[in-house]
């Protein structure tokens, strides 16, 4: 869902930035063939074709398809006359776009996050029945938000996704609330229902009910913490994983996404580990303990796939890299914000509890066009120097290292060029690996983007990352997924160097390995 609508519409002042807009006008003379090329364009992430997108909505395998629909302005670069967008994809890397999937309807509502699911069995009766005995469809559970009031409302599909038809019936869900959003369903085997979860956003409230036929819903229970915090729950998830692997020993993670209330400031993914019994939620995290998906600045609404295949057997999500203290201001011309790479989820026991781990899907590896270098074993000094004969630079990469030693700080300086670097460091002594984006690039536009974002490790002995670097986003997978930065940045063109550093020269290098990531796009 959206942003909390009270906002924002600040506009870019001084000539701070205008350099920015000097080069950033050059997109909107681009020859069309040139498109999913303009300054600061991901090149393997999720972007729409022009204007504002925010969460991913209604992610859904389907006859061989992802579905990846999203919050979506289809009239400009700002928050407003939000939709669901659409694209689909075979691997969750390389998208085609289509046409807008559900629109607002002016003047009564418009279209909220929310999910869809596989109707195998036509529980719903809103499929239709082809001629080869298939009688699944597509449906869509969505918020409906008027002026003072948000209503859960149902679309379905039987041309797989292309196009989609209102229920009739709507709401099928309404609890005469301003704030009540955000509907993710999925299927309940043990009781053979489906299962919904929404927020009272400004409770911070999760509700649960349930349906035989996806139309009529029944509220079983709410969940909520004890706290004096401010802001909103938006975008909850429900889902089961096991524990280090261990199909026998499963929990249930509940996630909701906090606005504001994040480390980093701002926007984050926040989650709790309990069990469910298909009408309640228990939560297992001992009080106080605070656990969240991602430590960088800009991961916030995430939506995980339904009906993936049974022998695919993952658990995959989706986040919008963004923050909401500036979404509607980041610099970029003709499109406005990012999906994450899709991640698998796991869960895995550590000396202070079962924690959520991630790791970029396998089909990422994809992506690699062809190696810099790769080593293991070898002295800073020696990477070093290996890293300048290779000439390792570029916009979108991979990198793959593990370090120890005595430095005080060890990491790599990441599209350098000029003033500018970004700084993905490890440091040693106070188990922090961090993000500084302080002289990443353009930074005025917003005071609340410059900054240092940190997470605290559980041993400082050795270090393992691994990063994707694309144009204008930084995503980093620390020890196995134990913890995971996500951040913008929005370097100069040009601002292509990377370079591995450490105080003094000091530590190991266990393992090195670099390579150049192609376009998704092109």
């Amino acid at each position: 869902m959206p942003w909390s609508m009270k906002s924002s519409s600040r506009v870019f002042r001084g000539c701070r930035i205008l350099v920015g807009f000097l080069f950033l006008a050059s997109a909107w003379v681009l020859p069309a063939q040139q498109t999913y090329n303009e300054p600061w364009r991901p090149q393997f992430h999720f972007t729409p074709p022009k204007n504002f997108m925010n969460d991913p909505n209604g992610l859904v395998f389907y006859k061989g398809e992802y579905h990846l629909f999203y919050q979506y302005n289809p009239q400009g670069t700002e928050w407003g006359h939000m939709s669901w967008g659409h694209a689909v994809s075979r691997d969750m890397l390389h998208w085609k776009n289509l046409p807008l999937a559900i629109a607002e309807v002016p003047g009564q509502y418009m279209i909220y996050s929310g999910s869809a699911v596989v109707d195998w069995h036509n529980a719903s009766g809103l499929c239709a029945t082809a001629d080869s005995g298939d009688s699944s469809c597509l449906i869509a559970v969505y918020t409906a938000a008027g002026a003072n009031i948000q209503r859960q409302h149902l679309a379905f599909s039987n041309d797989r996704g292309r196009t989609w038809k209102e229920y009739a019936g709507n709401p099928i869900a309404d609890l005469k609330q301003p704030d009540f959003r955000d509907p993710k369903v999925f299927w309940y085997e043990v009781q053979k229902k489906w299962v919904m979860v929404a927020v009272l956003a400004d409770e911070r409230k999760a509700v649960f009910f349930d349906s035989r036929d996806l139309r009529n819903w029944t509220f079983r229970s709410s969940f909520a913490i004890e706290s004096n915090d401010k802001g909103q729950w938006e975008c909850p998830d429900l889902f089961r994983l096991p524990v280090d692997g261990d199909s026998r020993n499963k929990k249930w993670v509940l996630i909701v996404n906090r606005n504001p209330g994040a480390p980093a400031g701002g926007t984050g993914t926040r989650y709790f580990v309990g069990s469910f019994d298909g009408a309640h939620f228990v939560n297992e995290t001992p009080a106080g303990g605070e656990l969240w998906a991602d430590y960088g600045k800009d991961f916030y609404a995430t939506n995980s796939f339904s009906d993936l295949p049974e022998k695919d057997g993952r658990r995959i999500w989706i986040g919008w890299i963004s923050n909401w203290q500036y979404a509607n201001r980041e610099p970029t011309a003709i499109w406005r914000g990012a999906q994450s790479l899709p991640r698998e989820l796991g869960l895995a026991q550590f000396p202070d509890g079962i924690r959520l781990v991630q790791k970029p899907i396998a089909e990422a590896k994809a992506l690699r066009e062809r190696a810099f270098l790769e080593l293991s074993n070898v002295s800073v000094p020696m990477a070093i120097e290996a890293m300048h004969v290779a000439n390792v630079r570029g916009e979108a990469l991979e990198i793959e290292a593990e370090f120890s030693g005595e430095a005080k700080e060890i990491g790599f300086r990441l599209r350098k060029g000029g003033n500018e670097e970004t700084l993905l460091g490890f440091t040693p002594e106070n188990k922090e690996v961090f993000v500084d984006r302080t002289r990443s690039g353009l930074v005025s536009f917003a005071p609340e983007f410059s900054g240092r974002y940190k997470a605290i490790l559980r041993q400082n002995s050795r270090l393992r990352l691994h990063a994707f670097l694309d144009r204008s986003s930084l995503e980093v997978f620390v020890n196995d997924g134990e913890l995971v930065l996500t951040d913008r940045i929005y370097p100069s063109p040009g601002s292509d160097e990377i370079e591995l550093y450490s105080d003094r020269g000091t530590g190991k290098v266990h393992s090195l390995s670099i390579w150049k990531l192609g376009s998704t796009w092109h």
